[in-house]
């Protein structure tokens, strides 16, 4: 008699890094948030805003949020006149950059007209 199969995860989808940085960084918003800040080095939010054309206020502040959570963007405020919040990355976060060099680059290659 057979043994019944077991329901099983698939591995990679609990263990493997890759899987677990696009979770981290995927979706609409998030890398662009991230090529901004670091084009920009240090950026004020509703520059920032300015710069992602199609952004809405609620995704930018979601994502931000979300990026800060993970360790990728820092958050500092400002408490003089006017108040502001200012938007970086971490080192963490700059780490990531070579990997997306080289993924736009690839991007580039595989689909020159876009």
């Amino acid at each position: 008699m057979k043994e019944p199969l077991k329901k099983t995860q698939h591995v990679c989808s609990e263990m493997c890094p890759v899987t677990r940085a696009l979770e981290v960084i995927g979706g609409k918003w998030k890398l662009p948030i991230i090529w901004k800040i670091s084009a920009a080095k240090s950026i004020r939010y509703n520059e920032l805003k300015r710069s992602i054309p199609g952004i809405t206020n609620i995704m930018l502040t979601r994502s931000l949020q979300s990026l800060e959570e993970h360790g990728l963007v820092k958050r500092i405020e400002y408490n003089k006149i006017p108040p502001h919040v200012e938007y970086s990355l971490t080192d963490a976060c700059q780490d990531l950059l070579p990997a997306l060099v080289i993924i736009n680059e690839w991007g580039k290659k595989v689909w020159p007209s876009h």
